[in-house]
Formats: structure tokens, C-alpha cells, sequence
């Protein structure tokens, strides 16, 4: 090890182990945006010019460090949500920022380095299983808001979850990040604006009839 790898080795082992173990996170995503494949605990070590004893402590397979990266990746999504969730909004605006926060913050990510980006959502939906946990907190969040907007009438006769299914569809383009690469130029806080209205407008789960046909025939 150069006299310059071993300061650095140094420094981090001087940091606590959550610092640690998010600094190594950070510098994991940004490897992985950069050379366009997942970061393993080994590469990690190598790259850094720490140790792989200590990587290899607070790392011990891919999938800690996986794990670490995807926590990161999510931690200001989850700000968001807790902070409109605790507003004092309305709950039509606290439905907007719910969505537009996040949204933003992804579409900023997406522009400043879109070739990482995209990585990194591929990265994300091949391993789902491990991201689940926080599309479930996202929904849990979701849950709550719809309770409250039921509280004020909204969504008349939907039970939670099938409200939660039917805004999940109708807001999707706004959360998955891998749309957001495809279709970034079409998206835009005033459409999603114009959704959120529509859903307060008439979500509920009365017959509009749009299902009631049996069949189709020339007018």
C-alpha cells in the first residue's frame, strides 16, 4: 500500500462506523454510475485505496453493500415523505408534494448524470426484492394520506388498499425512475397538478359506467 492509500485507509478507519459505512456507501454509487456496473466489496477496496479488511467489516458480501447504496439512493425521498406527511397542508397539497418532491429530486439526479442514473435503476430493479422495503414504506405513507382525505370525504367507498392500488397507477410516471428516462420531456409538475385534481375530483368507487357495455356496435 502507496504512503497515500494508507492515509486514506487511515482516515476512514479514524471516522465512526456509520460514517464509515456511509462514506463508502457514497463513493459505491458513485463508482458504480461511473463505470457502469455494480460495485462489489472487492472493487470498492480497490478503487478507494482502503483496506479490504476494513472494507470487507463493514461490508461483508454484495449484498450489505447493496443495501447501503440503496439507503442512500432513498434517505432524501424518505425526508420528503415524512416532512409532507407532518405538514399542516391541505390534503390535496400534501397529495402534490408528495408526489412533485420526489419527483424533482429524481429528475435532477436523472439530468445532472443520466448514463449513472440509468444504471443505478437497473441496478435497483434487478435486485427488487432488496428495494421492496422502500416502495412499501412509500405505500405506508400513501395509506396514511388517503385516510386523511377519506377523513374529509374524498375517495367515497374505497377501501385503503384500492385506493392505493388506483393512485399507484395513475401517478406512476411520476415515481418510477425508470420512466422518467424514457419520458422525462413529457413529464411536468402541472400535469401531475392536473392528475392530482382529477383524482380528488372524482375518485370513488361508484359506476361511471365507463365498464358497462357488453358489447360493441356502429353507432
Amino acid at each position: 500500500m502507496t504512503d497515500d492509500l494508507r492515509e486514506i485507509d487511515q482516515a476512514v478507519t479514524r471516522l465512526e462506523p456509520e460514517t464509515q459505512r456511509e462514506q463508502l456507501a457514497t463513493l459505491a454509487m458513485e463508482l458504480t454510475g461511473r463505470r457502469g456496473a455494480e460495485i462489489t466489496p472487492e472493487a470498492l477496496a480497490a478503487e478507494s485505496g482502503i483496506s479490504r479488511a476494513k472494507v470487507a467489516a463493514i461490508f461483508p458480501s454484495e449484498a450489505d453493500l447493496f443495501d447501503a447504496v440503496t439507503e442512500l439512493w432513498f434517505a432524501p425521498h424518505g425526508a420528503i415523505m415524512e416532512e409532507v406527511v407532518d405538514s399542516d397542508l391541505p390534503v390535496n397539497r400534501k397529495f402534490y408534494e408528495f408526489y412533485a418532491r420526489r419527483f424533482r429530486h429524481n429528475r435532477d439526479e436523472y439530468r445532472r448524470d443520466p448514463a449513472a442514473f440509468a444504471v443505478l435503476c437497473d441496478l435497483g430493479a434487478r435486485r427488487f426484492e432488496q428495494v421492496r422495503s422502500y416502495v412499501d414504506l412509500a405505500d405506508h405513507y400513501l395509506c396514511g394520506l388517503i385516510a386523511e382525505a377519506q377523513a374529509e370525504g374524498y375517495f367515497a367507498g374505497l377501501e385503503i388498499d384500492r385506493a392505493l392500488t388506483l393512485i399507484n397507477q395513475m401517478t406512476i410516471a411520476y415515481t418510477m425512475p425508470d420512466l422518467l428516462i424514457m419520458v422525462d420531456d413529457r413529464l411536468a409538475e402541472d400535469k401531475l397538478a392536473a392528475i392530482i385534481d382529477t383524482i380528488f375530483a372524482g375518485l370513488s368507487a361508484s359506476d361511471g359506467g365507463a365498464s358497462g357495455l357488453s358489447g360493441l356496435r356502429s353507432a
